[in-house]
């Protein structure tokens, strides 16, 4: 930015999130040609994969599709997907001259002048005629309330700062969830730890077999149904179920995946349940998932009583200017790539719209 950090810089779009959502709606911007910024608050490329835990290899990743027009090939499965993600999205951005602008964080979009939207960031103002947010889910991880959590004498971690298995070597330790994290959690931590429980709200769903096209809509209708509704979107993967490979069964057969229902309470040793059975423990592992990060739009009062922003494809109901991508239904990888062409083909059409609209000349004083 050239100017004064209190004069909105124009642009048509602004991008917020240098993800898989943010790179491919770039990519599509750039495409078509439209005057765009990308705004990132991480501090080198790669998207929330760059915070990944070390033992989460490639090899492990469940389902990471390319970004439209350059491959991800040859990548080595035991590597760290926070390495190969992040170099991959590096040469992505370097590829197609995405310029993407870091890290800034963007802390409100609201109204601004002759129907732009104002966009507040930590490196200065931009003035856009739309905005694609971009920013997933990674920064709001989600921590359940249960009674007695406070009183708890050992450690509660987070999924989002999950630092690997040797953390929890002869360790007593409880994981909560039921999605894929939960489970890639265990099967590492069971091998050093003394003691793992699993606990779950609803009893875990493994899906055996392929996962075909025909199913892979199926999930996305049922998450879409939710975010037009207004309400809060479940990750598309919630609806998949647990896909049943090969340490998978080894992890049943041992037991080490035999799950309880969720605990009542907390306490000062452990967890505890109604029927008076305990579990002590040294660590509670909380993989109970995120929240979409949106706060920074609170000011446009997006949101339906059902407490999310409704949603007909990637645009706001309540205000077409404001695309979502990656939220709800294109949330997964490849999701997000067709939502970020389809927010684009939108945000054309509405520019084009925009531009249409001539301001009639006042007739001459007589």
């Amino acid at each position: 930015m050239t100017r004064g950090a209190d004069v909105p810089v124009d642009v048509d779009v602004v991008v917020v999130g240098a993800g898989q959502a943010g790179l491919s709606s770039a990519y599509h911007l750039t495409r078509a040609g439209l005057d765009h910024v990308v705004l990132d608050h991480a501090p080198r490329p790669g998207g929330a994969w760059q915070f990944r835990w070390p033992s989460l290899t490639y090899g492990k990743v469940h389902g990471m599709h390319a970004l439209p027009g350059m491959e991800l090939t040859g990548a080595d499965p035991m590597r760290p997907s926070s390495q190969v993600v992040g170099e991959y999205f590096a040469a992505y951005e370097d590829r197609f001259d995405l310029r993407v602008r870091r890290p800034v964080d963007v802390t409100a979009v609201r109204e601004g002048d002759a129907g732009r939207l104002r966009v507040e960031t930590s490196a200065g103002i931009w003035s856009a005629r739309a905005l694609i947010n971009a920013t997933g889910t990674w920064d709001r991880p989600f921590w359940p309330r249960y009674r007695g959590q406070e009183t708890f004498r050992g450690r509660q971690v987070h999924t989002a700062n999950y630092p690997g298995p040797q953390e929890f070597s002869g360790a007593r330790v409880i994981v909560v969830g039921g999605g894929t994290s939960a489970v890639q959690h265990l099967l590492e931590i069971a091998e050093v730890a003394a003691e793992t429980t699993w606990v779950t709200r609803r009893p875990p769903v493994f899906r055996d077999g392929s996962f075909g096209e025909a199913e892979g809509r199926a999930a996305v209708a049922l998450v879409d149904e939710r975010v037009r509704r207004g309400l809060p979107p479940q990750s598309v993967v919630s609806v998949t179920g647990l896909p049943l490979n090969e340490a998978v069964r080894a992890g049943l057969a041992s037991g080490v995946l035999d799950r309880r229902p969720v605990f009542d309470r907390i306490t000062p040793a452990g967890v505890a349940w109604a029927d008076g059975s305990r579990v002590d423990a040294d660590v509670i592992l909380w993989a109970t998932g995120f929240r979409a990060a949106v706060d920074h739009l609170a000011p446009l009062r997006l949101r339906e009583p059902g407490g999310g922003i409704r949603v007909e494809g990637t645009r706001a109901v309540r205000d077409e200017r404001i695309h979502l991508v990656g939220y709800g239904p294109s949330a997964s990888t490849i999701g997000a790539n067709r939502a970020g062409g389809a927010a684009v083909r939108d945000i054309r059409r509405l520019l084009n719209r925009q531009r249409a609209v001539v301001p009639v000349a006042a007739a001459p004083v007589a």
